[in-house]
């Protein structure tokens, strides 16, 4: 089993279903500023989805680290503006640049990675 790749699933199906959800099941139901926040949180967590399952294809470490910090960026960036769209308190917004940073994070292995590797 490959938990990298189960959980770049999840995180994946988790964003695409949100998604699905904000378009269909809150139409008319968000303030025009929830709705970016939803749209956001969607397009975040569906394309580090897609880069940390990339990533779990390959053995190199760095990577690998890459791809986990993707999907708990995943979960502290969409997640925090997930909840501030259905009504979470605007200061519940400071977790989201927590998860702005592990996608920092993330890209930035990456870019070591690259340099190093031979």
């Amino acid at each position: 089993m490959n938990p990298l790749a189960l959980f770049a699933g999840l995180v994946g199906f988790i964003a695409v279903a949100l998604g699905a959800f904000g378009a269909h099941g809150l139409e008319g139901k968000l303030s025009v500023e929830a709705q970016d926040w939803w749209q956001t949180a969607t397009f975040y967590g569906l394309t580090h989805a897609v880069a940390a399952l990339a990533l779990s294809l390959n053995d190199f470490p760095p990577l690998r680290r890459a791809g986990w910090a993707f999907l708990f960026g995943a979960a502290l960036f969409s997640g925090s503006l997930y909840a501030m769209s259905l009504g979470m308190p605007r200061w519940f917004g400071i977790i989201t640049p927590l998860g702005g940073v592990s996608f920092l994070a993330g890209w930035t292995l990456i870019i070591i990675a690259a340099a190093r590797k031979r």
